[in-house]
């Protein structure tokens, strides 16, 4: 009797744990809907500058009384910050042009790869270098502009989580259409007469 008992609770959980599917499904990430762009130009700022932004996007002065040549350009929904510095060139543009090279090779200890973009636009004198950065780097892009003369624009893209590559890989090249619009449309103030 109780070997039957031991075979009729065998027989029972071999059908139960068949009609179950036992796979573990694979981690998956949050659905992004990504809204049409439409652009408008940036120009109320206090800069010797104006460029084209989505609509999504809000520019914020990060200016203190020590350094009033800090912006931020913010895209809340995606928890993404453009930090943007102007530099008036009063020194050694080659210095600064180095310097933010560094800045930008400082990542390559996480990045997978650094592709260096020129940027040249002499109708509006914007000449530079994008930066698009791969893999689990804090920053996924950055640039720098100048008019090789007496402007010179950073900036760099950062998000507001930890860097994972795969996660962030389709905001970030939603974003990097807006990086690309914003270095095409750049134009220097004082230039536009010219």
């Amino acid at each position: 009797m109780r070997n039957q008992l031991i075979f009729i609770v065998l027989i029972v959980s071999f059908f139960i744990s068949c009609s179950e599917n036992t796979i573990p499904k694979p981690k998956a990430y949050f659905r992004i809907d990504l809204e049409d762009k439409t652009y408008k130009t940036i120009d109320s700022i206090p800069f010797p500058f104006e460029f084209k932004l989505p609509q999504y996007a809000t520019v914020n002065l990060n200016r203190t009384k020590e350094n009033k040549n800090f912006l931020n350009v913010d895209f809340p929904r995606f928890g993404a910050r453009i930090h943007m510095s102007y530099i008036p060139v009063d020194t050694s543009l080659s210095a600064i042009i180095e310097e933010s090279r560094s800045l930008v090779y400082k990542h390559v200890v996480k990045a997978q790869d650094i592709r260096e973009n020129r940027v040249e636009n002499p109708n509006h004198k914007v000449y530079g270098i994008y930066y698009e950065i791969d893999g689990n780097a804090a920053t996924g892009s950055q640039f720098f502009l100048t008019d090789s003369n007496t402007h010179f624009l950073r900036g760099a893209l950062y998000f507001n989580v930890e860097p994972n590559y795969d996660s962030i890989q389709p905001v970030l090249n939603y974003l990097k259409q807006d990086i690309e619009e914003m270095i095409v449309s750049m134009e220097w103030k004082n230039s536009k007469s010219n």
